[in-house]
């Protein structure tokens, strides 16, 4: 099965930006979606955007219009682009698909 690392996280102040990646073992051309996730201290596991392989996406509401995902299935990489980041946004984010998740990279905006 094709393994997932996540990278790209880090200390942003409010209002910037972070672009995230996350890298497959394998191709993902099979991979019909695949999905980021965050997780703040105490907090349960939460949806943040998927993208099809036809690349129709979904958001979650809080994130519409600053986040973008998208996919390069010749690298095999999913991204997620970050804009106007808030600090409700700090989480360990992880890309997921089916069962499949990576180990997290953390996001944390903070001035």
């Amino acid at each position: 099965q094709v393994q997932l690392v996540e990278s790209g996280g880090g200390l942003v102040r409010p209002g910037g930006s972070l672009r995230l990646s996350c890298a497959a073992s394998g191709s993902i051309l099979s991979i019909n979606v695949m999905g980021w996730y965050r997780q703040a201290p105490g907090k349960e596991r939460e949806f943040v955007a998927h993208i099809t392989i036809g690349g129709v996406t979904g958001y979650k509401d809080s994130v519409k219009g600053r986040f973008t995902i998208s996919r390069d299935n010749a690298k095999n990489t999913v991204y997620l682009q970050m804009n106007s980041l808030k600090p409700e946004d700090s989480a360990v984010y992880y890309c997921n698909y089916q069962t499949i998740w990576g180990q997290g990279t953390q996001v944390t905006v903070s001035s």
